[in-house]
């Protein structure tokens, strides 16, 4: 059975280029637009992994991992952080709220494929 990947981006074509990546590599993808919508997505769905936008509307990638670390069904599914942002003072706040990788736009499908192979939950 295929796992299945969040990704939340308030950009379609960003989370069209991601689902097109990880849909190749056999993946099932559920998009969210921003935090707010990916935790309404999560309750009854088994998720294996998230890719999370840091800038987003609604509410921001660093609330939701953190919201999500609250959830106990959700607690432990990894989390890679997938943004504009380089600054290591953001880097460290994601890694505080339980994000388990920063990957930086624009980035290699190749990359990202390999921290979520990496990461992903059996």
């Amino acid at each position: 059975m295929a796992k299945t990947i969040l990704v939340v981006d308030d950009s379609s074509s960003l989370r069209q280029v991601v689902g097109i990546a990880l849909k190749g590599a056999g993946y099932d993808v559920i998009e969210a637009c921003d935090g707010k919508d990916a935790l309404g997505k999560l309750p009854g769905t088994k998720i294996h992994l998230i890719i999370s936008d840091v800038n987003m509307p609604n509410m921001d990638g660093i609330t939701f991992v953190k919201e999500v670390k609250k959830l106990p069904q959700h607690k432990f599914v990894p989390i890679i952080m997938l943004t504009t942002e380089s600054q290591e003072a953001k880097k460290q706040e994601g890694q505080a709220a339980g994000a388990k990788a920063w990957v930086v736009k624009p980035f290699q499908p190749a990359q990202m494929l390999a921290a979520v192979s990496k990461l992903v939950l059996p």
